[in-house]
């Protein structure tokens, strides 16, 4: 077994700038991160072999021969269900003092919290939240970048409502991911309070580097370090035409022509073929629509965390 296992997990939200955190941190000469960003070990009660084809393709790795290289070249996301092969993520850690994974699956999971805290009784729980109408256009925005969309957003997002089945993997779940009280509420109820720490995605918008701070001290490394966080990472950007949205939808295709590339066309070619201008907002009448429905869990998770959290009720113009 791997001398150095997990001491912290980010567990989500998804779209809420875990992305950012899990880059931050790597910066860090005392923390040492899992080379796969999101490994889903822990969120037992999501069943890989429901997935849907394109979700379920992404996921198409030769993970013990990548586990037995030097895991330089990181994994966005994979599920690693073989506790060996989650033990060997961890290897190449040496004296760092804390040593984590970011998950965002973990905070949706119903079985998630209890499994860490079964295997991590003393490890530290750190969530990132978003204004949940932000996050779920956040997610149609980077469905329709990577071809799991191609409709408008609201016509993407009565779809999702209406599927049946759901589930991670399964279904976008626009909605459901961002209803956060009982998800928070299951880690509150798991972990002793010191042990949790929760973010607000806008305080980290407003305030990158106060944020970091606060996590470092949290994680009980140095705070002085120096982070550069000039650079965005994971930020929206949709095909240039339609052209590219159809092609988009090919996910084979997709897979081929990015494994043809080498490293240093990849950017070049992305730049070409997506952009970030002129990207489709929230409409108000949108917001409306999402605020009704989020609501009462927004009012449930201000109290949950002793947080205000009014501005997420309002509808911006």
């Amino acid at each position: 077994m791997a001398e150095h296992l997990p001491n912290f997990f980010i567990v989500g939200a998804a779209k809420s700038g875990t992305t950012s955190l899990y880059e931050y941190l790597k910066q860090h000469p005392e923390v040492y991160m899992a080379p796969i960003k999101e490994t889903h070990h822990f969120s037992t009660d999501i069943d890989p072999a429901s997935f849907r084809p394109n979700y379920a393709r992404s996921l198409n790795k030769d993970l013990s021969r990548w586990l037995q290289g030097d895991m330089k070249e990181g994994i966005f996301h994979a599920f690693v269900q073989d506790w060996n092969q989650y033990v060997q993520l961890f290897r190449l850690a040496e004296n760092q003092k804390a040593i984590g994974e970011v998950t965002n699956s973990y905070l949706y999971s119903s079985e998630a919290a209890a499994n860490i805290r079964r295997k991590f009784p003393d490890a530290r729980i750190i969530m990132m939240l978003r204004n949940p109408a932000d996050r779920a256009f956040s997610h149609y925005l980077m469905d329709l970048r990577i071809g799991y969309e191609t409709a408008d957003f609201m016509t993407a997002l009565k779809k999702d409502m209406a599927r049946n089945p759901k589930g991670w993997g399964i279904s976008n779940m626009y909605i459901e991911i961002g209803q956060y009280a009982r998800q928070v509420k299951r880690y509150l109820d798991t972990f002793p309070a010191d042990r949790v720490r929760i973010y607000l995605f806008d305080d980290f918008v407003k305030n990158a580097e106060a944020v970091v701070k606060d996590l470092f001290r949290f994680l009980g490394v140095n705070d002085q370090v120096a982070i550069d966080f000039g650079r965005k990472y994971n930020p929206s950007f949709i095909p240039r035409n339609r052209l590219v949205q159809l092609l988009n939808t090919q996910k084979r295709m997709r897979d081929w022509i990015k494994g043809a590339l080498p490293r240093s066309l990849r950017r070049r070619a992305k730049t070409a073929l997506f952009t970030d201008k002129n990207l489709p907002r929230l409409q108000p009448d949108e917001r409306r629509f999402l605020i009704e429905i989020f609501a009462d869990d927004i009012r449930e998770l201000s109290r949950l965390i002793d947080r205000d959290l009014s501005a997420w009720l309002e509808v911006k113009s």
